[in-house]
């Protein structure tokens, strides 16, 4: 008697070609300035990969610098496309990446970022006098860090050897081990070992990474890599995924409070930038600003006038959508100036200055002749500003320090500001949760208590943000963020599985089969239908179960079928293999 177990065939088992490589990287994009066409897309790599005409045409403008940002030389920078509706995501393995990944590494569902090193130098042999073309690294994966490292390797030597270097470089990656969250993988490249930590949900947030042991890290890594890589001294990368964001906010120091409270509200913001390289940057560390918490609205880390979006971010006929976007072309000044945030910043000074803070503008005076930086908004802070924060970093600057031990600094504060936030909000939803006694096998699993905000916000008065944070100001108005809905969501969802696993494992300690002795064929087969449908959702939602329940419900079943008249067991059957 087969049972619907799930379980692929061994043909299916088989990996796929190029499945390795696609736990990594989406594809290769190179994308060349043809004198006829613009910007235009040269290649992809592997070559089976399935790009729709909107998807290419959005990486041909979004690889290249805006004519207005004098880009000579190499440029890195990033960005982030809305992928065509009905592409596939990952399959399992993404599926159990991001059950064990933090909220803010999760992979995208519906948008790839793009990671690009841009070359613009002079070549007599062509026609207008300039060699222009982009390296680009498609990805669902939000590693800055580490994939503008690996473009870092590959693009000189792909723009001197072109083609082959990436057949080479894609066979590469395609022998790495899986990004196992809270492991450390070797990665050859190109000669090169890089060392990352993939980080995990488990990981203390703001504590170092829980470190691997030598013997654990070899059974993750494939056995035709070992050998070679004993032979390298790796490149460790400290973190695949942190920027340094003290280089990207020592502008805007004295305005980290207006900043942080934007993003948690998921409200409309415009970075307006020198260069796509200050654009991106700045846009991902702003999301970055509310971590653990994911950011849920939508972000551009480089925007144009090209993109497909354009019309639906610049309507003035309704409010500006929950949005950041990060810009380089002067157009957008008009365009934006119904936008109720703008940033506006220079070039990034060196770590070591003592760069001159930004100020406080009315958004009437962004003018599009008037190139000064400031934020421009009427948005009133909830929170008091943290001074002693600002004084501290200020004063690194005057002393010197080192731009990693600030970013370590500003993102302490960052974190425990968040944290401040998030726990009444965590200490709250597990007062919703049914108590375990109260899951029986012979009941459907209880129900989560609905939310109620009334009664949220009155447990503020003794379980508030108050109690972990010195800052003071009215927290109370921060909870009506969208963020704060996605988390909710996100949580909500996790405690349905928690409930589903805790019922998995009660059914499985149960005596069944005595159970459905005295019971009718109806209520038997009723009986085997719900446990089947609850073993394949347990498997697709990779839920956390103790050892052996799957095996002992899916036992109990065969046990049970056995019994059944001939007929049921057909009827069974039939039901399984639709």
């Amino acid at each position: 008697m087969e049972l619907c177990a799930g379980s692929g065939s061994p043909e299916e088992e088989e990996e796929a070609p190029w499945s390795r490589f696609s736990r990594w990287l989406e594809c290769v994009c190179v994308v060349t300035f043809d004198l006829e066409l613009g910007q235009a897309l040269e290649l992809v790599y592997p070559q089976d990969v399935k790009l729709t005409e909107k998807e290419r045409s959005s990486i041909c403008y979004l690889s290249f610098p805006d004519s207005y940002s004098g880009c000579l030389g190499d440029t890195q920078f990033s960005f982030r496309l809305r992928q065509s509706v009905g592409r596939r995501g990952g399959g399992r393995e993404e599926e159990v990446y991001n059950r064990d990944a933090p909220p803010t590494l999760k992979t995208e569902v519906s948008h790839f970022f793009g990671f690009v090193y841009f070359r613009q130098v002079k070549d007599a042999s062509v026609k207008r006098g300039y060699f222009q073309k982009s390296l680009v690294l498609l990805s669902r994966l939000p590693f800055l860090p580490l994939f503008q490292t690996l473009l870092q390797i590959v693009a000189p030597e792909f723009f001197e050897k072109l083609e082959p270097c990436l057949e080479t470089v894609c066979n590469e990656i395609d022998q790495w081990p899986a990004p196992v969250p809270g492991l450390s993988l070797t990665l050859p490249l190109m000669g090169l070992v890089l060392q990352v930590r993939v980080p995990s949900r488990s990981d203390k947030p703001g504590g170092s990474p829980v470190r691997q042991s030598a013997a654990e890290n070899q059974l993750r890594t494939p056995t035709l890599l070992r050998t070679p890589t004993l032979l390298r001294t790796p490149t460790v990368l400290p973190s695949i995924h942190e920027l340094d964001l003290f280089r990207c906010f020592q502008s805007v120091l004295v305005h980290l409070q207006v900043l942080w409270e934007l993003l948690l509200l998921g409200e409309p913001l415009v970075v307006m930038a020198p260069s796509p390289t200050v654009s991106s940057e700045t846009v991902l560390a702003l999301i970055s600003m509310i971590s653990p918490l994911r950011f849920c609205c939508d972000f551009r880390p480089y925007f144009t006038i090209h993109d497909s979006e354009f019309r639906e971010y610049t309507t003035r006929t309704q409010a500006p959508p929950c949005v950041v976007l990060g810009v380089t072309n002067p157009f957008f000044i008009k365009t934006f100036q119904n936008w109720p945030h703008v940033l506006r910043l220079g070039e990034t000074k060196m770590a070591g200055d003592l760069p001159k803070q930004v100020k406080v503008k009315k958004l009437s005076k962004l003018k599009t002749l008037d190139t000064k930086p400031g934020i421009f908004t009427a948005f009133k802070t909830f929170l008091h500003k943290d001074k002693i924060l600002i004084k501290r970093l200020l004063k690194g600057i005057q002393r010197k320090r080192p731009s990693e031990v600030q970013s370590a600094i500003l993102r302490r504060h960052l974190l425990e500001l968040t944290q401040s936030f998030i726990i009444p909000l965590e200490r709250y939803m597990a007062s919703l949760m049914p108590l375990q006694r109260s899951v029986s096998p012979w009941k459907t699993p209880p129900q989560i208590r609905p939310f109620s905000q009334e009664d949220f916000l009155l447990s503020l008065d003794d379980t508030g943000p108050q109690l972990t944070s010195v800052l003071k100001g009215d927290w109370l108005g921060l909870y009506r963020s969208p963020n704060f809905d996605g988390w909710y969501r996100q949580r909500h969802r996790e405690m349905t599985q928690k409930l589903e696993s805790l019922h998995l494992e009660v059914l499985c300690d149960a005596d069944l089969v005595t159970w459905t002795k005295d019971k009718s064929e109806v209520e038997t087969v009723d009986l085997i239908l719900k446990l089947r449908e609850k073993l394949n959702k347990a498997r697709r939602q990779q839920l956390q179960l103790k050892d052996g329940v799957l095996d002992k419900l899916e036992n109990f079943i065969e046990t049970i079928v056995t019994s059944l008249p001939e007929e049921l067991r057909r009827v069974l059957s039939t039901h399984c293999t639709h």
